[in-house]
């Protein structure tokens, strides 16, 4: 590993990482007190979690990367006065508008296996405004949002690790770019709301309140969506022009469903890189087919005294109206690999997914019911024939307040794998089987993650951040290798801080 180039970013030098360390241990000490006791837990058991649903994961992390999570603490808790000069937030808010800025920054370095070793700094700014419409002008149940990302750095598994399962939740072609734009309305004591604009799935659909504490892209937005949806579906960083109905029809119970325009980067064209195509965010595409999304969640045992430990089921499925590939055939039902075969995949008539999620609270400490852990398990699959991988499964379990003195630290070990589709690896052994030499099978990668949360002060947070990623792009030749061997299992180890203004 190139050490000047490594785990703090840039080039920086033996003695500037002793600085920096120095840096870093000043303020665990000046804030971590702070940080524990001056504002307690962020969320609460039955208040509002990730996604928008009750919360029920009591390890839901402070901070997260991830779009769906209900971020609440802030720095300027800890500034005092010079938290709000001239009073200029406190009047905002007062007159329905409130705004923030959050900024991730992460150093990952891939220190043995993938494609090759390497290093990598990246980081992300995302301002966000959000407007209470009857509060600024007296419109009953309306409300605005939108938010924006600077993304900038290096991605470690685009050059490093060579995976599927991105090592990062932020990795991205650096840009600034538009995410979300909408407007939503409340209905009937707000049983029903309908939300139209820019729009992303990621946001409230495949959602685990206990996985946003993981930095492995995959606890979010899963790796089947990610690979088998057109430009990787609405969600992270690309989303799209949409409308979502969410109906409350009972305490505990929601039902929503969502009708997104199919592709946020439109049709591959001369410009592979789907970011590259939409590269601001600012397409606002609608004339693509489209994408349908509808689940529907329980949230149990939320109120106090309630007779077990809080939790959510939910079971939801998805429907993409374009054509996709065949992983195996052509239009003639040939292998794609027969000589005798044009090579062209056949065209197949729509796809779809079906999913379900547990986050469950297994255990809550008795002289404080916000800490203790939780667990979760996300399932889903897609059709074989048109998809690059048709089972997912993910699972892991966190923990908030597992040391004495940190009542407001997570930590969690998380595991996920994706199984490369049946017709895909059939192509892969079409290939060896017509050219009369070996070639790896695909079968399936996997992620296990062990990661830390430490909250410094309200609003900041380090985590140092462990994973090893097993048959990297499902067991595919290394191109950087002489011998034409697979992508060898990767460990990756890296920081990512978190500052919430």
């Amino acid at each position: 590993m190139n050490w000047s180039t490594g785990w703090l970013g840039a080039s920086l030098s033996l003695g500037g990482r002793w600085c920096a360390t120095a840096i870093v241990v000043s303020v665990l000490q000046a804030g971590g007190a702070l940080g524990q006791t001056a504002t307690g837990p962020a969320n609460d058991i039955g208040g509002a979690g990730a996604g928008g649903d009750p919360q029920t994961a009591v390890a839901e992390a402070e901070a997260s990367s991830r779009p769906s999570a209900d971020l609440t603490t802030s720095i300027q808790d800890a500034l005092g006065p010079l938290g709000d000069p001239g009073g200029v937030r406190s009047f905002l808010k007062s007159g329905g508008i409130e705004y923030s800025a959050t900024y991730i920054a992460e150093t990952l370095g891939n220190a043995r296996g993938g494609v090759r070793r390497g290093a990598v700094y990246t980081g992300r700014l995302d301002l966000q405004l959000d407007a209470d419409l009857e509060t600024l002008a007296g419109w009953k149940g309306a409300t605005f949002h939108t938010n924006a990302y600077f993304i900038h750095g290096q991605g470690l598994s685009g050059r490093f690790v060579g995976n599927l399962l991105t090592v990062s939740s932020i990795e991205a072609l650096p840009a600034s770019r538009l995410y979300e734009i909408w407007f939503e309305q409340k209905l009937f004591a707000d049983a029903l709301s309908i939300r139209v604009g820019q729009l992303a799935a990621d946001t409230e659909f495949l959602v685990s309140q206990t996985a946003t504490l993981f930095v492995n892209s995959t606890f979010g937005w899963p790796n089947i969506t990610g690979v088998n949806l057109p430009s990787g579906g609405p969600s992270y960083p690309l989303a799209t022009p949409g409308i979502r109905a969410k109906f409350l029809p009972a305490k505990g119970l929601s039902l929503q469903v969502g009708l997104f325009n199919g592709d946020p980067a439109g049709p591959t064209s001369d410009v592979p890189d789907p970011q590259r195509r939409n590269c601001c965010g600012t397409d606002f595409r609608l004339r693509d087919p489209a994408f349908l999304i509808g689940e529907a969640a329980y949230a149990y045992n939320t109120e106090k005294g309630s007779p077990g430990e809080p939790g959510t089921v939910t079971l939801g499925g998805w429907h993409h109206l374009s054509r996709f590939d065949s992983q195996r055939f052509d239009a003639d039902g040939l292998s794609r690999a027969d000589p005798s075969s044009s090579g062209n995949a056949g065209r197949l008539r729509g796809n779809s997914g079906v999913y379900g999620i547990i986050d469950q609270t297994i255990y809550r400490e008795a002289d404080n019911q916000n800490n203790g852990a939780s667990v979760f398990l996300r399932a889903s699959a897609s059709p074989s024939d048109r998809n690059l991988v048709d089972l997912y499964l993910d699972a892991g379990i966190a923990y908030k307040g597992l040391f004495e003195g940190r009542p407001n630290d997570t930590m969690g070990f998380g595991f996920g794998v994706s199984r490369i589709s049946r017709a895909a690896s059939a192509l892969d052994r079409d290939v060896a089987l017509f050219g009369g030499q070996p070639v790896p099978v695909r079968s399936g990668e996997a992620v296990l993650e062990a990661t830390y949360q430490a909250v410094l002060a309200p609003g900041i947070t380090l985590q140092p951040d462990l994973q090893y990623i097993i048959r990297p792009g499902g067991g595919v030749i290394n191109p950087r290798d002489p011998y034409g061997r697979p992508i060898g299992n990767a460990t990756v180890a890296g920081l990512r801080a978190i500052i919430r203004y």
